[in-house]
């Protein structure tokens, strides 16, 4: 829980604070831009809510916050707050909220699907949110885009008796499924698992509908440069094969981007989308 006498000096004065537990994984700011700010190294308080709306988003990010980095003096409207996620970012398709530190932060995804419901990445095990999945029909299938955002996958596997899959060049190991090679693989007809080596080596992304894109590691948009963005420092595989991957996207139609850090993206077609690829692509090459 967050100690008011370890908030940041930073934070404007009022009920809501961070406290210097944080972790600057950009999930309260990208939450509730309003109330907080990156502030070079950690989040802080920008200014405090000014309507009932502002204050159930700041409440969510408290919620959300990974490292519980986040106080509040009156609790009033968390538990409302606790049971706003799954949040929806367009149509079946949720962000989860709970991130957790094991995963720095990482966000995870819900979607709700006839043939089953689908986790993408795993959120911390809360179980306010574990209830609510249970009530909107729990989960079949976890897919872990790789291992650095598998955070409480064990737990959510012996909630829900759901497999696990991931990429076998990952060596995670007693997971239900793996997939191997770099050729993409067809979970469902709405699946698809695309082997995307490079942050590690056995990253991939997964294209729901051929709509929704969701990356992990490999791919974001950056809000600073407004485009679509890799990182290569932070990179604990190839660099070039990074490139490589990110190039072979170029093969597959979507509209959506949702990574596991830095910022979602939607573009207006599959074409506006390629083109910001094919933009991110130059930019990258040329680092």
């Amino acid at each position: 829980m967050a100690e008011r006498a370890r908030a940041f000096p930073d934070n404007a004065p009022g009920s809501f604070f961070v406290d210097r537990d944080c972790i600057d994984c950009e999930t309260c700011y990208t939450l509730a831009p309003a109330i907080f700010a990156d502030a070079s190294g950690h989040a802080r308080v920008r200014r405090q809510p000014a309507s009932p709306e502002e204050r159930h988003r700041a409440q969510m990010a408290l919620v959300a916050c990974p490292t519980a980095s986040i106080g509040t003096d009156d609790r009033a409207g968390v538990a409302a707050a606790a049971r706003a996620f799954p949040e929806t970012i367009e149509d079946e398709v949720s962000f989860c909220g709970y991130t957790s530190e094991k995963s720095f932060g990482a966000w995870s995804y819900f979607v709700e699907r006839p043939a089953g419901n689908l986790l993408v990445d795993s959120p911390r095990a809360a179980e306010p949110l574990l209830k609510r999945l249970e009530e909107k029909g729990g989960v079949a299938l976890l897919v872990l885009s790789h291992r650095d955002d598998v955070a409480d996958h064990a737990r959510i596997r012996e909630r829900f008796s759901c497999p696990r899959l991931m990429h076998r060049a990952d060596g995670l190991r007693g997971l239900e499924q793996y997939i191997e090679g770099e050729e993409p693989v067809a979970l469902a007809p709405d699946l698809l698992a695309i082997p995307t080596p490079g942050h590690t080596p056995g990253s991939l992304c997964l294209l729901y509908r051929g709509r929704f894109l969701f990356t992990g590691d490999h791919l974001w948009w950056n809000a600073e440069r407004r485009g679509l963005s890799a990182s290569r420092s932070f990179n604990w595989y190839s660099w070039d094969a990074q490139l490589q991957s990110l190039q072979h996207l170029l093969d597959f139609e979507f509209t959506w981007v949702l990574p596991g850090h830095g910022r979602a993206f939607r573009a207006e077609s599959p074409a506006a989308m390629r083109r910001e690829l094919e933009r991110a692509l130059v930019r990258l090459r040329a680092a």
